[in-house]
């Protein structure tokens, strides 16, 4: 890896860091635990578009990796892996497609880190029954997802526009 390329993936990490931690101490108050709006995942998307899906992977293994150390406990880290992991795959297969937005690709994502870490709540606490918790997740999920995807091509668009120093 470039050096200006380890530079760039490093305040990304951190930048992803600061995100999180703002979600965690601002609540959405929907009356539905765990719901957020995935501030960290703008910089996911904008890493997959901008410096591909290595790159993506290892920014935000990461961030949880930190986050959860930082502000978490172990069994964040299995949650936030599972929904990271199958969004990532998701977001990954979709963009390689050339048939989706970048606001499609981050809806997509957004849905299946829902499901990513539902399924992993079923695993872990051998309850089919959390399944029903995608009906409030999925249309979350979706809002979330759009929203990030919106924000994020802002941002590619913005820097792609700035002069190179």
């Amino acid at each position: 890896m470039r050096t200006e390329k380890l530079v760039l993936c490093s305040i990304l990490v951190a930048l992803s860091a600061i995100f999180s931690y703002v979600e965690a101490i601002i609540p959405i108050p929907l009356g539905i635990p765990g719901i957020k709006l995935g501030l960290a995942n703008v910089v996911t998307v904008f890493a997959l578009y901008r410096l591909g899906f290595g790159s993506a992977v290892i920014i935000s293994a990461v961030r949880i990796i930190i986050v959860s150390s930082l502000f978490g406990n172990p069994a964040m880290v299995l949650y936030s892996f599972a929904g990271a992991g199958l969004s990532l795959a998701v977001m990954i297969l979709l963009k390689c497609t050339n048939a989706f937005s970048i606001i499609g690709v981050s809806m997509a994502g957004g849905v299946f880190h829902n499901a990513g870490q539902v399924a992993m709540a079923v695993i872990v606490m051998e309850t089919a029954g959390l399944f029903s918790y995608l009906s409030a997740l999925i249309p979350v999920g979706m809002f979330t997802g759009v929203f990030i995807g919106i924000v994020s091509d802002k941002a590619i668009r913005h820097i792609e526009r700035m002069p190179v120093v």
